[in-house]
């Protein structure tokens, strides 16, 4: 029997009875719906997944993108499962209703969207890039813009991507050489190079958006001169549809490890000076405003690395309960029949901390998407200013800790198959290798570290690192009368303890030992963060789990056992590390490798 895309007691479980999504709808803009209507949606968002998604997506890793007269040529069920996402309405699901939206909460999008992840993320990755593309138009373009651009991507016609690398300057976005010439018309001249576009080029759509960081010509040097530009693959003609291409030239394919029915490109802006692209808000402004689609990116990114990770651990299970191998430590008998490898301690413990990221991974990109939510529509200022604090200083550990983490999920998988793991007979090595990417696009995992130490930790006198603290102390204390979050409450609050004191001490260190001594080590910090949120996350599953019965939630339970004694000990030799100020990455030198 195949294992589902997401165990749907898990779904419900994190929306209703930890998040308490419902609560939702007493927000003017989604009081017409009800829990009715949003499991509704998920419902249909899991059949198209599985009918539309999941078929191809072992074809799509065989058959990666390649070009055919200077077209490039995707499997035609690329074309047809997003037409068919576009055709339900996701595209477009937590938009106005004028807008063919059905105002959906950005909660319930997400809840939609992890099947369409967990199903095929590199197909996903065509409607992904194009709603974050749409949302920055609607953040940031004029009404004229989101009429023109917005509505055709909401329609599903248009299709969007983020164009901001460049090959001599792939995450230094100050190193960004693109450059834009203001034209008489108020549009401008476009010209440069864009590397690792993903969606850049293909036959799927009608137009291809992109959404692209160019240099307006005197503009300053560093990321205070970047400007952001609509940059279309076709100009329109007078009835609005695609029409002359716009100097928008492919230079070639990236070929992957993994994520391969992603099509991902080098392209050319403006070479024979043909190029023209439509100035977004203010010039100068454009990495700010590109921050919106960057960190919904980010969040997207860690969403799909924990899909990964969860189809990998429901693999695994279904695989471990069927497969006989072995028998225990001390039966020499060889004639007694063999044990199913869920029988085996170790396999135990390999599903263990796939279950943990998995589920605790979606916990907490709900969780964010309901941090959304709150911060858009929320009435009151405090709240609002409270959630946009939490997802400053939780976007980069849900990107880094989490990739990271999810893709240790996946190696668990492929060990647990054993050999078979190791080949195309079964999807886990697949998922690996498409997982190996989510460390690295948006931002590798690095940059993030650095960030959230050198940046979100301490920016407004440490007001998102403060609001994130106050909330594992809320959750802390409503675990304080339920004995079987207790242990995973105790841990949690040691590492959160040893979190706060060290952000206290590196603050103040900072001035003394200088930046580059203190971001040498911001892995340390990562990790560290990334684990007091991982027992957070935890605690607050197993308050939810303490309050039901049955094998559900004793697994549950379970599961936070193993992150209380297995991955929260590591916390403290984090914290001595980073309180040493070890300086072993800063003294070793060039020559010495």
């Amino acid at each position: 029997m195949a294992a589902p895309l997401i165990d749907p007691r898990d779904l419900d479980f994190a929306l209703w009875r930890v998040l308490d999504a419902e609560q939702l709808t007493g927000y003017e803009r989604f009081a017409d719906h009800g829990r009715e209507t949003f499991e509704a949606v998920i419902e249909t968002a899991r059949r198209i997944a599985e009918d539309k998604f999941l078929p191809h997506a072992a074809k799509a890793d065989a058959n990666e993108p390649y070009l055919e007269n200077g077209k490039v040529v995707l499997i035609p069920e690329i074309a047809d499962a997003v037409r068919a996402f576009s055709e339900a309405g996701f595209m477009a699901a937590h938009h106005d209703a004028d807008r063919g939206g059905m105002q959906l909460p950005w909660t319930i999008q997400q809840a939609a969207f992890a099947h369409f992840k967990a199903a095929n993320v590199p197909t996903a990755a065509y409607p992904f890039l194009t709603i974050a593309a749409a949302n920055l138009i609607l953040a940031h373009g004029s009404e004229e813009q989101q009429r023109v651009w917005m509505q055709p991507m909401l329609e599903g016609r248009f299709l969007g991507t983020m164009a901001l690398s460049e090959p001599q300057a792939g995450s230094s976005l100050s190193d960004v050489r693109t450059t834009a010439r203001l034209l008489d018309d108020g549009t401008y001249a476009i010209k440069g190079s864009k590397m690792w576009t993903s969606g850049g080029e293909h036959e799927i759509s009608e137009n291809i958006v992109h959404m692209t960081l160019a240099r307006i010509e005197g503009a300053p040097e560093g990321v205070k001169g970047l400007s952001l530009f609509i940059v279309p693959r076709y100009r329109l003609d007078e009835t609005g549809k695609a029409g002359a291409p716009n100097g928008v030239r492919l230079i070639g394919l990236n070929h992957k490890m993994g994520y391969r029915g992603t099509v991902n490109t080098a392209l050319s802006f403006g070479e024979e000076d043909d190029c023209i692209g439509w100035i977004v808000g203010e010039p100068n402004k454009g990495l700010l405003q590109m921050f919106h689609m960057m960190n919904e990116a980010r969040v997207g990114v860690a969403f799909g690395a924990i899909m990964l990770a969860y189809r990998g651990y429901l693999e695994s299970l279904a695989y471990a309960r069927e497969r006989p191998q072995g028998r225990h430590p001390g039966d020499k008998d060889p004639t007694t029949p063999q044990l199913p490898l869920i029988e085996h301690a170790d396999v135990k413990r390999m599903l263990l901390q796939q279950k943990a990221v998995a589920e605790g991974g979606l916990m907490l990109a709900l969780d964010l998407a309901m941090r959304i939510d709150r911060m858009n529509h929320d009435p009151a200022p405090d709240i609002r200013r409270r959630e946009g604090l939490m997802l400053d200083f939780l976007t980069p550990i849900i990107k880094a800790w989490f990739s990271d983490q999810a893709l240790v999920a996946n190696h668990n998988a492929i060990q647990i198959f054993g050999g078979y793991g190791y080949t195309r007979d079964f999807p886990v090595e697949r998922f690996y290798r498409d997982n190996r990417l989510n460390p690295i696009h948006e931002g590798t995992n690095a940059i993030q570290a650095i960030d959230l130490l050198g940046r979100k930790a301490t920016q407004n006198h440490g007001a998102a690192f403060a609001a994130v603290i106050e909330a594992i102390d809320d959750t802390i204390i409503q675990a304080a009368d339920i004995p079987e979050a207790a242990e995973i409450r105790d841990a949690t609050r040691i590492a959160r303890n040893w979190l706060v004191e060290i952000t206290r001490e590196l603050t103040q260190a900072a001035p003394e030992i200088g930046p580059i001594r203190l971001l040498a080590n911001a892995e340390a910090y990562m990790d560290l963060a990334g684990l007091t949120v991982f027992g957070w996350i935890w605690t607050r599953q197993a308050i939810a789990a303490a309050r039901e019965g049955g094998d559900f939630a004793q697994g549950k339970l379970a599961a936070a056992r193993y992150v209380a004694r297995w991955e929260l000990p590591r916390a403290e030799q984090r914290a001595r590390l980073l309180q040493s100020l070890d300086a072993t990455l800063v003294d070793v030198q060039e020559s010495w490798f």
